[in-house]
Formats: C-alpha cells, structure tokens, sequence
C-alpha cells in the first residue's frame, strides 16, 4: 500500500521549518484529523461497494481529511488519499444516541515504493452532529429506504423480520425491538452522531506510546474539565519536539494527564516491535499460527480475515516480526480497504488484510485464485492451506518450545477465549438472521449492545465466571471511566501487563530466531562469491547464482528437505544473500548484522567445531537475558522532557534560549507541552467536541529550540543517529537507492501498489506492470530450471555450477505450477473452482467435445512412425490435449482441481507438450474472452506469445516429473518384438514370453500370444523402464528367433524404449540362449533431435547397441575390434561412471543396471578384455565362447582342489577358487535357459555386488587354460595389464552395490 514515490535521503529535506533535517529525528511526522466535510455534506462512497438494501446508518460514507500538521516533510510526502483511506477504510460510519460509541484504536502501515515504511495510529471516536443539513439529509435517506421496504414487504409474502424473529427465542422480543430502534433514525427523536479519527503518523512503530498520547488527547475532549493547556499545545510538542529515541535508549514525553514512555532497542538486538505477539497467538492458536508463519516463508498469497481492523494489523505485523532475519518482500497491505479489492487478483505473492462484514461467512467471498491462497479467519480461529504444503522442521518439538514459553505466562497455546468454540457459537446465534445490520462503520462491531441483548443469558454467565477465573477481562475498558482508585490501581496493572507483554514479546521472538539461527549456521560457507567490485555484481545480478544450493541441501538432515528446498528459491531468501555480498562493499544490513553476531556467538559456545548438521532438536538458550536490557531501560530512562511551562509571544525568544542552555545541560531532551503564541478567543473548549485547531501555529515547528539535530554534542552522535535513522527509515545514500531498485527487484514482480490515484488508467496501468511481472517470472523460471537440468553443458555455456537434485527439480517444478495457477487467475471474469487453469482446462473440453460430435475433430499428429526393417512398428500415439485431460480425470487418486492441474502441468512437461498445449488451449479465442477481463495476461498478446516461448525452451531436456512422482497409479503399456526377418521366421511355433522392469517394479512374466508381436497390458507405475527379459520354451519345429529389438511405450506419457537384442533365441545356435535380458535407452522423438541438436545437451548414458551384443563370432564377423589401448581407457570409463554414480545423493542416481550391463558399461569393457587375443576359429565347426574358458578353469580349479598343500597363501588362494567355482556352477544350475554370453554377464554381475572379481582376474589370468585358448599377445597374458586392471576395479570395493532382480533371477549363490 503506497503512499508516495520513492522519497530522497535525509540530507535532501528543505531548509523550511517543515521539511528541515530536524524532521529526521522526529517522533512523529504528521498530526492528521479525519472525519465529516459539513459543506460537502453526505457523500456515498461508490468504490466500498455501496449496498442500498441496508438501511441509511449502516451505508457507507465518503470522509476526508479535516486537517494535518505540518503540511508536508520533503522526504516524507504527505499522501492524502492513502491516509484518509486508511484512518477509516470503511469510510464514515453513523450512530444514534441508543448505540454504543466506544471509541476504536487501530493502526496502519504505509509502504512507500522505495520499501520503506511510515506507520499510522488511529483513535476512532463519535462526535455528535451539529449541521442540520447533514441530520435532515439522513431523515430524508431513512424516508425512502422505509418507502422501499414497505413496498417490498407487501410484495413478498414473508417479512425479513418474521424469519429474524424465528430465530430468536421468545423471551429476546424486547431486544429484537431494540435492535429495530437501533436500524431507524427519526430527527426529532434521536441525536445522531459520526465518527472521526485523530491519527498519528510516525517513521517507527511505536504503537504502545502512540495509543496511549491518542487516548489521552480523547479523554481531554470528552473530560467535564478543560485540558490543563490547550490541545494545539500538545500536538505541537509532540510533532516537533519530541526526538526520536537514539538504538538502545528510552524516552519519556508528555501526554496530556501523564508522561508516556518508550523505548528502542540497541544496534545488536532483535528490531523494534511494539505489537503485542500474545495477541495474535491468543487469536490465532499456536498450531495455526505456525502453519501461517511458513505460508509467509514460502511467500504463498495470505489472506487474512476479520472485523476488526487491529486484529489485522496485529497478526500481520506479529507474523513478519518472527521473520527475523528475512523480510518479507512482496505486496504488504494488512488493511485493504474497500475500495481497493481488486487488489486481490494480483497474480503475485501477497500479504493483505481483508475486513469482514458482519454475518457473511466464508464462502461467500469471491476470491480470484485459491490454488496457492492461505486463507486466515482471525475471527473463528480457521485457517484453509494451500495444497502440497510441507511442514516447518521439527514442527512438533517447535511447537512445543513456544507452548513453554505461553504457558509460563498463562497464555493457552489453543487460543483464547473469546475465539473459543462455544464463544463462537454463542455469537453465531445472534448473528444469525443480522444480515440487514451490516454494521460497515470504522468502528469494529457492537460489543456493548450486543452484550445488552445477552445479559440474562446462563452461557454468558458461565463463561464471564471462567473469564475471571483465567483472568481474561470479556468487557472493553471504558475510556470516558473517570478517575479514581480503581484507575490507579488498573494503571499499575496496566504497567505490569505491559512489562510482561514486552517480555514475552522478547522470548517468544527469541525462539523463532533461534530456529533460523541453528538452521542457517552455517549458510556464508555456501554463499557464492564471485564478482570483484559492486558494479560489475549489480550488473550481472541476474546472470549469477549466489547461493550453491544443491551443496547446501546435501548437507541437510532428510526431515528438513521439503521446507527448505522450497524456502530458498523465495525472494526473501534471495535478498538476504544479496544483502550478505553486498555487505563486502558498504554497510552491514541491520538485520544481518544480528543474525551474523548471533550465529558468531554459536561458534563460540561450540568451541569452532564445525556444527554437524543434525536433526536433534535444538532449545533457545537465551531466553532469561532476553528481557534484561528491557527492564534497565524502563528503570533508568535516558531522555526525559523537562517541566512544562508557560510560552507567550512577547516571551518567546527569551525562552527559546533557556531552553537551549537546559538541552545543552542535558543528554537528550524532549520539551514538555507548553502555551503556544495563540490568538485570544482560539482553542476554546468545548466538552465532547474536537476543536478545531489553529493552523498557523502547527504548520511549523519554532524556528530554532530544534537543537537536538545540531548541536555541537560529538559529530560521532550524529553520525551514529543518522545511520541508526537510514536504518530503520531504509532511506540512505544512492548507491543503495541503485541496489533497491536493480538488485531488489529481481524476481519481485511489482511494488507496493499504489493507493492514491485510482482511475481507470492507474488500474490499467497497475495490472500491466504484473503482466509484465509475469512474465519475467516466468523467464527467470524456465532458464533456472534449464540451466540447472542442463548439468555441465550449461557449465560450458558460463551459468555458474549447475548440479541438480530431483528434490531440487520437485521445487522448480512446483513453483511452476504456482506461476501457471497464478497467470490463469490474472483477471477472471468469475471465478469457478479452486483451480482457474483447470476450469479453464474443463470448459475447453466441453466445448472440444460438443464439436468431435458434430463432426470429427482433426487430432495433431505425433513423431513419425518408428519403422524397422521388419516392418513391424507402434502404432503413432495421438497427441491430444483433451486425451491427457482424460488421463488426469481417470486418476483416482487426485481427488481436487488444484491436483488435477498440477497433474496434468507435470504430465504435459514430461510429454514436452506443455507450450503446445496452452497454445492450443488459448487459441479458442471465443472462450478465452469469455472468462477474462481485457486487461489479463492471457489476453495481451505479445506477451501471451513470450510466455509460449520460454515454456517450449523446456522441451530442450528431459523431465519425469509426472512418472516420478505417481507411482501408484495404474498405467497401460504396449510392447512391440521386432523380429529381423531377412534372417529369421516371422513366425515361430514356440510359446514366447517377456517380463518388463522399471525402477519402481516389474510386470511379472506375460505370455505372449502365439503370432502376435505386439500386446498391451496394464500395471502399477514402472516408473523409468531398465530391462525387459524375453524368451521362449523351444517348442515345435520353428523355435529359433533372431530378435532386433523390443519396444515398449508407456500409453501415458508417450516415453518409448528400446531394448536392443540383435541375438538368435534358440537351442544349437549362437550361444545356445532361449532367453535374453536386453538393457532399455530411451528413444527421442524426431522433433526433441532438433532441440538437443540446438542445446548441445550431452546424450544421456546408451544403452548396448547390436553390434556390442553380437558375439566375435557374430552373423557379420567384420566389426572393427578395439585395440588395447582403448579396451583400458573402456575399463576405467566404465569403473569411473560406477564411482561417480555413488557420489551422487541417493535419490538422483538413476539406473545402475545400465552403468553394468549397458553399452559402455562394465560387462562390456570386461568382454572386450576376455575377447582380446581369443583364439575363436571354429573347433569341429562350434562357436567357442568366453564361458567356455570359465568352465575350463573351473574345471582346473576344482582338480586342482586335491592337490594342493595347506600353506597360508595357498589356503586363501584355495578359498578364492572355491568361491569362484561355486558362483559359476550356481549360475550353471539355475532354472533359467540363459546362454553363454548372458552367464557371463551374470558372473560379471554378481562379481562386482560381491566385491570378488579383484580375487578373480588373478586366478583366471594364471590357469592353465589360458595358453591353449588366448594368443601370445592377449592383454590376460600380460602381468602389468592384469595388475593395473585389479587396481581399477578395487576402487568400487567400498561401494554397496545392489543388482536389479531380472539380471540375477534364479541364481542361488
């Protein structure tokens, strides 16, 4: 909520009195009276939504600014219309002589768009009126409004009051009558009275103080006796002599009866905050309060909800305090007022405060977007959650620290009273049929009249008993009470309430900042340094990464991961690691600074051990010192105003000296209230009616008794409260003026918006700064989710360490589906559902459906159709929007729309079809208009196209968030055998079979029918296909099979692996095998070529090729083979990628299988170690086979077993051979019909799980066999060889290695 632009430093003020630098040090900026302008008269203020059903004292009003002293502070421009806005955001509010006229403190906050704040007090009270014109103008509305009821009461059968009277038991007549007394207005009868505001507007909270000088200025209005001095004398005492507190000391200055104090907190303490967190903990409960404290840390939009405007403030102003160190960076308007709910389309992250009229009810708010809203009743202690929503870390111990905290100082965790279940009930009850009374006021609900109608009532007897016994007061204090011994007694309460309040203000905030305090500790070591010199940095801001994430959140305990993965890719975030580079170059941030001296302090205790990150619940250890500098401060005040005295013109001079010499005297001073150079006969007092003040004599502050700004105490001081006042006021010199708005501004997609001007121009213009928003959003989005997909290419491309985690892609990903959900609710029409994107989705389906009736639709066709030389191929799959709509609804396990939308965002991601998609959706331009506004993002054209634009770059990789993240979900499969059939029977008459396995499972055995090479079937989620087991049982005449390959593709997401085989299935030819365990690569469809062409993204890791499968003694024969150089560089290629496979956090390790069993993986550079120098002429016209020389060192071995001595070595060496026997005869034996190729792999297999092959090369490297079977020349032959190869693969010893089933099935080892 903006005031004014961005305002200049301190040093910019003008030298008029006003606007001086003494200004700066000011408590308060500006003294503003709002209320009822008599010559303008009766104003109906249109923008609050004006409802003429209800009757004339409960309509809204327009109210205006009476006055305001001074007239404007340079740095600090006076905005009118916000203020006004804000004093009474429901505009003027009626009453007559028989309603309660208790008088109402609430407090706002102005946030300026430079980010800084300026916050206002106000006190509420009614003044009878005394124009006549004004009361006869009410008369004549009532007359009308009377006119139009009766006529409709006629009209309808049943009257509004029968039913209101129905509800409400019989014995409550006499106060149904009186709440028909309260509805009418009758000039002769009764006196009618309108609210006006005073209000104080100061550059920090100091809400306990300001209430208390506000309340005192009311009661000096409505006391029987005049005020000792006239009013303008204290406003002008505290406008322009009363200095702002310097960090670390207190101040104590005059009200009108009573001196009121306050104070600052120091330099390296917790920042000023003055709003009492026991209240929003009472009015929200603590469980709920967490809950709505982490929706603000991962910056969701909240919406807070309640009659009373303090109760807003409160708990908004509560929730960002316990932020500390970050701050919340988006849209913050605790008060929305009437006028403004078109703010609540914003399509950004937000903080509002909405007030609730009295007796409607939840459901009948019309809120644009719900998918990522937290939605917060403060009155009936109810909070609504966004969907897939983590939780804070260590929630429950949390939770239960802070309810130690409360209980210490008698304060229930559930809540209080008043938001009670049966408190609530109770009001319900009176509320039920008052939705004619639609108190719209200033001033928050009717307590006192309502109180009235329940006195006799037993349940309020109960629990006003209870109350007293908790000591929770269930009346509002009486202000206009007079003075007497209960007061003086209240005002000791007061004072020790007060104490207490502060006190566990300290704590309970001591333990929020102890939770980030142990969370980030060790945050600098992963900050990211790069930049030489502030310009350069602020230059490349938006090119750079910060903050090494992925190395952060490896560090992290498990339970911590889902919070935080989310939290650090906020704005918050974001800017406090700004904030930390930037602090290289100029001064520490405040909040920094703390947080920094906090986690120093940590270090300290812990004796510089680096703290290991652990997920053992932590408890704040500094909760007894919290409070101490509190309590010196409040018993030895620093800066105290000296006496009042008398101050006349001919005097003035004279004075002003005197009061130099005593500043000079003293510390730090504040002048007390004094008479003013006043024109006889002003001022005059007149009980029950603010005056009306002298202008002149507040316009300005006096010339020069302003010493406390330039008097020659120390230059240090000065300096010290200039920087303290930067501080706080966030104003300093250019260059952060330059970083607020460059670096700041990043990812933030709009300022505060703007209060003042609301004509159909600004509110264009306001909505086309968030399109614009939007779409840089989603700019930055789709690159970072890029570059960090994109791995070392990206590297080479210059984006800085890009190491992705799934963890990390799942938060990239969510975070997309919010921007989506959030650009479909920019500018809806009517809302319908929770989900616009899916509403959407819906009526496009409706539509795309009536039309496939009338005639049949075209449908876009997909890639190419995948042919083989066989002919056989899968049949194209339709790409077709409406089909994964289909898909998504069939899912029984996604029970909202906001599911559904995600769902169907991450299956459209995974089929790279997201921006073809959209574009498709949006090109029905009839319904597109249908549902949005003209001023929406989706329909402002150009930008529409940039937003497609960057969504298709996200083709460039490969996502699997749809498979990855529903594993449970059934999906069908098809699989198609291509045969190659130059060489081989189409047909056969053996049974064949297939097994296919993912990472989530397998489908189990599936006969295939006979003839058939292609079938469907349905399963659980696969999730990523690793392998397929094929074979057959041998039966008949034709049962060998020459296989090229097996294709298989999931119906759902349209992924399609092959399976490379290029081997004969049958007995007596190749290896003997009839079945075959083939390793699957994922196919790229023809249009993704392009794009991995264009983004030179390295190719994922291959699967075996035919060529590698086939045999030395293959169908061809004429393979080139590799020398020797290159098998080694294969062998620690193949080892190197094992290695870093496990180097890798676990989640993101993808498949093993393919590391062993794949093309380049570790069977295969050990085949070629095996094949070099194998003598393989055809013996009596077999094939030999390495198998063949495993079984004949086996053979060896076991021969070898009866002969040998007992001597160590020879036993360990017996051991090993005994060990490899073993393992080869199991493998032999097994049930399976594996041929001899396919058992080597297995060797190799259980070999590598078992750590044994080092033991084993050595053994086969010196067996007999080897002269009769390798050439002289075989790299097994060579002793160097062999030993540098048992090296290598002694690096994968300490790994836990765990073999999929289908490569090891049957074997009993």
């Amino acid at each position: 909520m903006s005031g004014s632009g961005a305002a200049p430093g301190p040093g910019s003020g003008s030298s008029s009195g006003s606007g001086s630098s003494s200004a700066a040090c000011r408590f308060a900026h500006y003294f503003v009276l709002c209320g009822i302008d008599a010559d303008s008269g009766l104003e109906p203020d249109e923008l609050a939504g004006e409802n003429f059903d209800q009757s004339p004292l409960r309509r809204t009003f327009k109210s205006k600014v009476l006055a305001h002293y001074p007239q404007n502070i340079e740095w600090n421009p006076f905005d009118q219309d916000a203020v006004n806005m804000l004093c009474m955001p429901k505009g003027l509010s009626f009453r007559t002589q028989n309603e309660s006229k208790d008088p109402q403190f609430h407090s706002f906050i102005i946030t300026r768009e430079d980010g800084s704040r300026t916050y206002g007090f106000v006190l509420t009270f009614y003044e009878e009126v005394t124009s006549k014109q004004i009361c006869t103008a009410m008369q004549t509305l009532y007359q009308m409004h009377n006119a139009e009821q009766y006529s409709s009461v006629y009209a309808s059968s049943s009257c509004s009051m029968d039913s209101l009277a129905s509800s409400i038991d019989e014995g409550d007549t006499t106060s149904l009558l009186k709440l028909q007394r309260y509805n009418s207005y009758d000039i002769n009868r009764d006196t009618l009275y309108v609210s006006k505001s005073i209000c104080l507007i100061t550059p920090l909270p100091f809400m306990q103080a300001c209430k208390k000088f506000l309340i005192q200025l009311y009661k000096a209005v409505t006391s029987q006796q005049p005020p000792p001095l006239p009013l303008e004398s204290y406003i002008h005492n505290i406008l322009y002599e009363v200095p702002l507190p310097p960090p670390g000391r207190s101040l104590k200055f005059y009200g009108v009866y009573e001196p009121v104090i306050c104070q600052r907190p120091g330099t390296n303490e917790l920042p000023l905050s003055d709003y009492p967190l026991h209240e929003a903990f009472e009015l929200l409960g603590l469980e709920n309060l967490v809950q709505v404290f982490t929706c603000v840390l991962l910056e969701m939009q909240i919406l807070l909800y309640s009659q009373d405007y303090q109760r807003l403030m409160t708990v908004a102003e509560g929730i960002t305090t316990l932020l500390f160190p970050f701050q919340w960076q988006h849209v913050y308007v605790p008060i929305l007022p009437a006028s403004l709910l078109h703010f609540l389309d914003a399509p950004v992250p937000y903080l509002m405060g909405l007030q609730s009229k009295e007796g409607t009810d939840r459901s009948k708010l019309e809120l644009p977007q719900e998918a990522n809203l937290c939605f917060v009743d403060i009155d009936n202690h109810f909070i609504e959650l966004p969907e897939e929503f983590p939780q804070f870390p260590n929630k429950v111990d949390f939770i239960q620290e802070l309810s130690e905290v409360l209980l210490q100082f008698g304060i229930p965790p559930e809540g209080s009273l008043h938001c009670s279940e049966s408190a609530t009930k109770l009001k319900n009850l009176v509320l039920k049929d008052l939705v004619n009374d639609k108190k719209n006021g200033n001033v928050s609900t009717n307590n006192i009249s309502m109180y009235e109608l329940l006195k006799g009532n037993e349940t309020i007897a109960r629990l006003q008993a209870l109350a007293k016994r908790t000591g929770v007061t269930v009346e509002k204090m009486d202000l206009s009470a007079s003075l007497g011994e209960k007061e003086k007694n209240l005002k000791l309460q007061c004072e020790e309430a007060e104490l207490r309040d502060y006190q566990l203000n300290v704590q309970l905030r001591e333990v929020f900042a102890n939770r980030f305090t142990q969370m980030f500790a060790d945050y600098e070591a992963f900050v990211i340094q790069t930049a030489q010199d502030m310009e350069s940095w602020l230059t490349n801001r938006e090119q750079m990464q910060n903050f090494d994430k992925a190395s952060f959140l490896s560090d992290q305990p498990e339970p911590y991961l889902p919070f935080l993965s989310r939290f650090i890719e906020t704005q918050m975030f974001a800017t406090f690691i700004d904030n930390k580079i930037m602090s290289q170059w100029e001064e520490k941030d405040p909040l920094l600074r703390v947080f920094d001296s906090r986690i120093e302090k940590i270090r300290l205790y812990n004796g510089r051990a680096p703290t290991l990150r652990t997920s053992i619940y932590q408890k704040c250890s500094t909760l007894k010192e919290a409070g101490e500098l509190f309590r010196h401060r409040l018993s030895a005040v620093d800066i105290v105003a000296p006496e009042p005295h008398e101050l006349c013109a001919e005097r003035q001079e004279v004075d002003t000296q005197s009061i130099e010499q005593r500043l000079m005297k003293m510390d730090h001073t504040a002048i007390h209230p004094h008479l003013l150079d006043m024109k006889i006969g002003q001022g005059k007092y007149e009980q029950g009616f603010f005056p009306k003040l002298q202008s002149d004599v507040l316009a300005t502050g006096p010339t020069n008794n302003n010493r406390w700004v330039s008097r020659s105490a120390t230059t240090q001081r000065r300096k010290e409260r200039l920087r303290q006042h930067s501080e706080h006021i966030g104003l300093d010199n250019d260059l952060r003026e330059k970083y607020m708005q460059e670096a700041r501004s990043l990812g933030k997609n709009l300022r505060q918006p703007k209060l003042s001007d609301l004509s159909p121009a600004v509110i264009a213009q306001t909505n086309w700064k968030f399109v614009e928003g939007l779409l840089k959003e989603c700019r930055m989005k789709t690159k970072r989710m890029l570059v960090e997909k994109m791995g070392h290419e990206a590297v080479e491309l210059g984006h800085g360490e890009a190491n992705i985690t799934g963890l990390e892609e799942n938060t990239l990903i969510a975070s997309l589906c919010d921007l989506l959900e959030r650009i479909w609710s920019h500018g809806l029409q009517v809302k319908q559902g929770k989900s616009a994107l899916w509403s959407h989705l819906i009526q496009f389906q409706d539509r795309e459906e009536k039309q496939e009736h009338l005639a049949e639709s075209p449908v876009a066709l997909g890639p190419e159709r995948r042919k083989s030389d066989s002919g056989v191929m899968l049949p194209t799959l339709r790409v077709s929007l409406i089909q994964d709509m289909r898909h998504i609804q069939n899912m029984s396990e996604i029970k909202t729309d906001v599911g559904r939308a995600r769902a169907w965002i991450r299956l459209s991601l995974e089929k790279k079809l997201l921006s073809q998609h959209l574009k498709q959706l949006l090109s029905n331009q009839p319904l597109t208009k249908k549902l949005y506004k003209r001023y929406a993002f989706l329909r402002c054209e150009e930008e529409r196209e940039q937003f497609l634009y960057h969504l298709l770059s996200l083709n460039a990789v490969d996502y699997f968030c749809f498979t990855s993240v529903f594993t449970t979900i059934m999906i069908p499969y098809r699989s198609v055998i291509i045969p190659i059939k130059k060489l081989s029977n189409a047909i056969i008459t053996s049974n064949p079979w297939i097994c296919v396995s993912g990472e989530l499972g397998d489908t189990g055995i599936m006969q295939i029918p006979k003839n058939l090479l292609e079938m469907t079937f349905e399963c659980q989620n696969l999730g990523k296909l690793t392998t397929v087991q094929i074979g057959h049982d041998n039966s008949g005449l034709l049962a060998k099979w020459l296989v090229d390959c097996v294709m298989v593709r999931n119906e759902i997401t349209g992924h399609t692996y092959r399976f490379p085989c290029g081997r004969w299935l049958g007995k007596g030819i190749d290896d003997g095998s009839l079945e075959r365990i083939l390793i699957g690569e994922l196919m790229t469809s023809a249009s993704d070529e392009d794009l991995v062409k264009q983004c030179r993204t390295p190719p994922q890791q291959k699967s075996p090729t035919t060529a590698r499968r086939l045999s030395i003694t293959s169908l061809t024969g004429k393979t080139a083979k590799p020398n020797a150089g290159q098998i080694q560089e294969g062998i620690g290629e193949a080892v190197n990628n094992i290695v870093k496979h496990f180097h890798k956090p676990e989640k993101e390790r993808g498949s093993l299988t393919v590391l062993l069993c794949g093309e380049n993986g570790l069977v295969a550079a050990l085949e070629q170690v095996f094949h070099h120098g194998f003598k393989s002429a055809r013996i009596f016209h077999k094939n030999v086979f390495i198998w063949d020389f495993v079984e004949k060192a086996v053979t060896y071995f076991e021969t070898l077993d009866q002969i040998l001595d007992n001597e160590d070595d020879v036993l360990i060496h017996k051991s090993s051979c005994k060990t490899f026997c073993h393992y080869v005869n199991a493998i032999n034996t097994a049930p399976r019909n594996i041929g001899k190729d396919g058992k080597f792999q297995i060797l190799v297999c259980l070999g590598t799980r078992d750590h044994l092959l080092p033991q084993w090369i050595p053994l086969l490297a010196e067996c007999p066999a080897i002269t009769r079977m390798y050439e002289e020349s075989a790299l097994l032959r060579d002793r160097m060889t062999v030993n540098s190869l048992i090296r290598i693969l002694q690096t994968i010893q300490d790994f836990t290695i765990v073999l999929e089933g289908s490569l090891i099935k049957g074997v009993d080892v």
